[in-house]
């Protein structure tokens, strides 16, 4: 079976940087598109940032310029190197993943999931 682990979230200040790390177990990262996503204030997780299954990424607005993807081939594990953090990005951040090619698509339609790692940024 495919399991997703999050790790690196933590407090930082305002103007600060975390490193998300996804380890990936039961399958490629290469087989996969990959996303975080975090919790927001809606019924529906937000998507922050994506690569597709060709390796093409994707960014919410909110992110662009402050976040990157990538996938670390050899450790099998799918990192967000978040920077110049604000308090709005303080929520818990999930990694998914899902067989087809398309990466920039909603949380109903990621088939695997972690538990979340919390990030919070302060004032």
């Amino acid at each position: 079976q495919v399991k997703l682990v999050e790790s690196g979230g933590g407090s930082v200040q305002t103007g600060g940087s975390l490193k998300l790390t996804c380890a990936v177990s039961g399958v490629a990262i290469t087989a996969r598109s990959m996303a975080w996503f975090r919790q927001g204030r809606g019924n529906e997780r937000e998507t922050v940032a994506t690569v597709d299954r060709d390796g093409d990424p994707f960014y919410s607005h909110l992110v662009k310029h402050r976040f990157s993807v990538s996938k670390d081939i050899g450790k099998n594990t799918f990192i967000l190197q978040m920077s110049n953090l604000r308090p709005e990005d303080t929520d818990m951040y999930y990694c998914a993943a899902r067989e087809g090619s398309a990466a920039w698509l909603d949380e109903e339609d990621y088939d695997d999931w972690g538990q979340g790692t919390q990030v919070t940024v302060s004032s």
